[in-house]
């Protein structure tokens, strides 16, 4: 139980940056950028650090532990921030993608956080666990956006100051992950069946469907995220309301968590997924409906919950179908996948939201009509899954 709760810490202190980051990623790029089309390239190369560092990160925690894994991402996180605020000062667009890239580092730790929670849990206790770390994103959807509140113009250069609190949220992540107590997972013995190639192991079933869903879910959370505080202030609102929207949206995307385990033990995984996925067509039915305030909010409210309920269920059905052995290879290969997808919406979102509809409102529809076939596709293989006759 010990690691559970410094994993909560961690994810409030140092898991602070990431909305913090899609608060002012988009405006600082806005800012930066020599195109507007560009404008959140800097939070898709974030998600592509995260992308690529996956697998080399899952399978060097594997090696040396959960401990050493995070440590190096949260050093590489601080350095990414640092290149970002270097870049503000000198008004460098390729230097902050630098940063961002580096920063994309931090944000895939931050992904093994929910994995991590499992390592020491009974099999009981797994959903729960995750549940519970995810819950520590409470707090930081709290102190993220008020850093950036009180941040955000605290220096004659607009986001700097941001930057600079980002690597001590950093040093203050490191410092708590310390306190973390995960052995390494066991050597296999020789005599033991070897681990499953990464083929083998997309082609079964329940691992395959929880990647999809998993991607689904966390792809189409950050395509409509990433768009967000433009379509507020591109719709004639202020910063202080895109933050505070981006606020109530990652609140909504960890306070189901105190009761997301549950609900997994008593109804199953599958069904928490499905459920997920039709709250997240909930909320873009609701942002296709209109862009006054009280719509953004009650969407990015919505978009939330189906984040968590896709993203917590589909994680839980994937830690229950590998062996220990393969822990690495499947946590790396699953968010390899998940990021890989983000990347592509995130990337897409600044194309859809500033260069495809002319105006910030017809951006704001196309990026919420873009959520609808990869809806169908992940509920689709929900819906195989549960029609497929149970192993013996």
């Amino acid at each position: 139980m010990r690691n559970v709760w410094v994993l909560v810490a961690a994810q409030a202190v140092a898991g602070a940056q990431l909305p913090v980051i899609f608060i002012i990623g988009g405006l600082a790029g806005q800012m930066l950028a020599p195109n507007p089309c560009w404008a959140t390239l800097p939070i898709s190369l974030i998600v592509l650090g995260s992308m690529l560092t996956a697998t080399p990160l899952s399978a060097f925690m594997q090696r040396h532990g959960r401990r050493a894994g995070f440590w190096v991402a949260c050093g590489l996180g601080a350095v990414g921030a640092a290149i970002g605020a270097y870049a503000l000062m000198l008004d460098s667009f390729a230097l902050f993608l630098a940063g961002s890239l580096l920063t994309g580092v931090y944000m895939s730790a931050n992904g093994f956080y929910r994995f991590a929670a499992t390592d020491t849990a009974s099999p009981e206790f797994r959903p729960k666990a995750i549940s519970y770390v995810m819950a520590g994103g409470l707090l930081s959807a709290v102190f993220g956006p008020q850093l950036v509140s009180l941040t955000v113009d605290a220096m004659p250069v607009p986001f700097l100051a941001t930057y600079l609190g980002v690597i001590l949220l950093n040093l203050a992540g490191m410092a708590l992950l310390s306190l973390l107590d995960i052995p390494r997972p066991p050597v296999p013995d020789a005599s033991a069946a070897p681990a499953r190639p990464r083929r083998e192991l997309l082609k079964t079933p329940v691992i395959a469907v929880a990647i999809i869903c998993g991607t689904v879910s966390y792809a189409l959370m950050n395509l409509v995220m990433t768009s967000t505080p433009l379509a507020v202030v591109g719709c004639g609102f202020a910063t202080s309301d895109a933050a505070n929207i981006v606020s109530v949206h990652v609140l909504a995307m960890y306070a189901p968590s105190f009761v997301t385990g549950h609900l997994i033990n008593r109804f199953g995984a599958r069904a928490i997924v499905g459920t997920g996925l039709v709250i997240l067509a909930a909320a873009g039915a609701v942002a296709m409906s209109g862009v006054q305030l009280e719509q953004f909010y009650i969407a990015l409210f919505l978009l939330g919950i189906g984040w968590n309920f896709g993203f917590i269920g589909a994680t839980t059905m994937l830690s229950a179908a590998h062996a220990p052995e393969e822990r690495g290879r499947v946590q790396g290969l699953n968010d390899m996948i998940v990021f890989g997808g983000v990347f592509v919406a995130s990337l897409s979102s600044g194309t859809l939201m500033n260069c495809a509809g002319g105006t910030a409102e017809t951006g704001w529809l196309l990026v919420n009509m873009a959520m609808l076939p990869f809806l169908v596709l992940a509920g689709a293989a929900l819906i195989w899954l549960a029609l497929r006759p149970n192993p013996a």
